[in-house]
């Protein structure tokens, strides 16, 4: 397919980007000052405009960290790595005044990989189908994202340890400034993300600093049980700290490291939380947003819960077996006996394992252990989120994904971030198909899938023809995407499993 060079003139300079197949994208744009040297580990700072014009054919640096498992399912971010990460990128079907819908990009990650150029997140799927802008974008990760420095060191550094929400929050501010050069609506923006980035969505729908920059939300397999309290993330950073060998004494030294030793010092950090060997208890996903009074002012949900957050339509979803991702691949999990699971239900659960285990009775202990943590980490905060958002009177409409994957005899089952080629038109690509599926039913369920989000983002309801999709309400219907159909719709799945989560605090769900 051939393409031409195309230019656009925004309040942030001027662009050339490439036009192909009826789309402009345009890549690698600069949205805050980059946050090194003196900014590292600051807030971001606003850009001001470039004079002349901008080379945006290619993408940006991307924020340092250490190659994921995942990238081998999900494609490598593309990019080189740099502390100047805070970059995005643009595809549209016209730079005109056309307004049309906005959706914005956060993409997960466990806050410490990936970017908004993997290729998975190829937005000229969504934006030719459409007609909508897609935006895709960065923010900083792990140590340079969400470090509490600042209580780790009585103050001697910067880092409240929610700057990457910040930067999602620079980038939503320049969405509402510039994009309607590109062809979009700045007053019609749908903040959506998956995993880490669902969680950040769910952040951003309680952040007082997030008001009016999006209007519609979607939160896929991340809800809004998540965030440290203060003096747990100031573990985390007096951690990290003791891994480059400092001390609140000579912190300040830290400014001067490469990123690179950074880097390994968090590579260490999330090893040791993964292989349980870290004494300090800093949790399974170390990294993550800080409840410090700026950015979050509580646990996004609770907010949620006191009809505090942001008001409009919400989706949100899982898939239907989230944690075999994490478990597949490891032998020793596969190989989980009925009592191994029991005991680990129990340690969990505290005074409710009782009760919430005798809902998890069936299958093998493979199967029961990733069902339970399925439904810990990622159904019962998004059933939550759900209840919450809608009983503030708030359009809510939830999804469940079905559909299987084949690699490795389909071993992964519908596991996490599987939902992710469909939502995006890039299930087929070359080596993504392994994981995703491909052929005419995976071709319909992307169809479906893709619609469905488009309309939420063009109206606030993701009803597509003749396919209602009524809003969610306690006991309410989930919209299904699975194999046999693109969509059915079912009536509250696994309701029997999921009534013994009722009396289980919100401190023992979610991350």
């Amino acid at each position: 397919m051939e393409h031409t060079e195309c230019t656009v003139d925004a309040p942030c300079g001027r662009l050339k980007g490439i036009r192909k197949g009826g789309v402009s994208v345009f890549r690698g744009i600069p949205f805050a000052l980059p946050p090194a040297g003196e900014r590292r580990f600051l807030p971001p700072e606003k850009l001001p405009p470039w004079p002349g014009e901008r080379d945006a054919t290619r993408f940006g640096f991307i924020c340092p960290q250490a190659p994921a498992a995942m990238e081998g399912l999900l494609g490598a971010a593309l990019g080189e790595q740099s502390e100047d990460c805070l970059f995005l990128n643009v595809w549209t079907p016209g730079t005109d005044a056309q307004r049309r819908p906005v959706m914005v990009w956060l993409h997960g990650g466990a806050y410490a990989f990936g970017a908004g150029s993997q290729g998975i997140y190829n937005g000229r799927h969504l934006a030719s189908r459409g007609d909508v802008v897609v935006v895709t974008l960065n923010y900083r990760l792990g140590a340079l994202g969400f470090l509490n420095l600042s209580d780790a060191t009585d103050g001697a550094l910067p880092g409240l340890g929610s700057e990457g929400l910040m930067d999602q929050i620079e980038g939503l501010l320049w969405v509402r400034e510039n994009i309607a050069s590109f062809g979009g609506d700045p007053d019609n923006v749908t903040l959506f993300g998956e995993s880490a980035g669902g969680m950040s969505v769910a952040c951003l729908l309680a952040s007082p600093l997030s008001r009016g920059l999006f209007h519609k939300a979607i939160a896929q397999s991340g809800a809004g049980h998540i965030g440290y309290a203060r003096e747990r993330s100031a573990r985390v950073a007096a951690a990290f700290l003791a891994e480059l060998g400092l001390s609140p004494a000579n912190a300040r030294e830290v400014l001067a490291l490469p990123h690179q030793k950074l880097a390994g010092a968090q590579l260490a950090i999330l090893r040791n939380a993964r292989d349980g060997d870290e004494p300090e208890h800093l949790g399974k996903m170390p990294f993550q947003p800080t409840i410090e009074g700026v950015v979050l002012r509580d646990h996004p949900f609770a907010t949620m819960q006191r009809g505090e957050g942001m008001e409009g339509p919400l989706l949100v979803g899982t898939t239907r077996e989230e944690w075999r991702l994490f478990t597949a691949i490891d032998p020793r999990a596969r190989l989980t006996f009925a009592s191994g699971a029991e005991r680990r239900i129990a340690a969990a659960m505290g005074a409710h394992a009782d009760l919430v285990g005798a809902a998890y009775r069936e299958g093998s202990g493979f199967e029961r252990w990733n069902a339970f943590m399925t439904d810990r980490i990622f159904t019962v905060p998004a059933l939550r989120l759900a209840n919450a958002h809608g009983a503030n009177g708030n359009p809510t409409y939830l999804y469940r994904f079905d559909w299987t994957s084949p690699l490795m005899g389909g071993v992964f089952g519908a596991c996490h971030a599987l939902e992710l080629g469909f939502v995006w038109g890039t299930h087929a690509g070359r080596l993504a198909n392994k994981f995703f599926g491909d052929g005419p039913d995976a071709a319909a369920l992307s169809a479906a899938m893709m619609d469905a989000w488009i309309a939420f983002a063009r109206a606030g309801d993701p009803s597509v023809g003749e396919m209602p999709w009524p809003p969610f309400a306690a006991g309410g219907r989930v919209m299904v995407f699975g194999r046999d159909a693109p969509q059915t719709q079912m009536q509250a799945p696994d309701a029997a499993r999921l009534r013994a989560w009722s009396e289980v605090p919100d401190r023992l769900v979610g991350t």
